[in-house]
């Protein structure tokens, strides 16, 4: 196998593993309820509890990944330095942000989010459409 000669291809190897079992963890840490356990033994269900399972940690880890970018480019705009290397240990996996057992309000669910840029330098109008080639997707 060609991994085990070539280190930089064990190093992406172990990386990639890393970030799925970071997100394994993230998911299972999500669902907590039940200890974790499908309390179904129909498929369909048990299915539908998985995809659903992914959308909340989907939707955690977007929500955070825009927290993150917000406090990245209000760094910049303090005169912060940023380094790559130290944007690259950062996770969307976060837990602090979550409060499993908050009071959250659907009241505003109907109300379109205005458009998300993702790019890392702040424009001057927060709410610029992303363009295509974006640094941070």
């Amino acid at each position: 196998m060609r991994g085990l000669s070539d280190p930089a291809l064990r190093e992406q190897i172990q990386r990639a593993t890393n970030m799925a079992e970071a997100y394994n963890g993230f998911t299972k840490w999500l669902h907590f309820g039940n200890a974790g356990w499908l309390a179904s033994h129909d498929p369909e269900l048990q299915d539908k509890a998985v995809k659903f399972l992914d959308f909340v940690a989907a939707s955690v880890v977007f929500s955070t990944t825009i927290d993150m970018t917000r406090t990245l480019r209000r760094m910049t705009r303090e005169g912060w330095s940023l380094n790559v290397s130290d944007l690259a240990v950062l996770s969307p996996y976060r837990r602090e942000n979550v409060l499993c057992f908050g009071d959250y309000t659907t009241d505003q669910l109907h109300i379109p989010p205005p458009a998300y840029n993702a790019t890392l330098h702040a424009p001057t109008d927060e709410t610029a459409v992303r363009r295509p080639g974006s640094i941070i997707n």
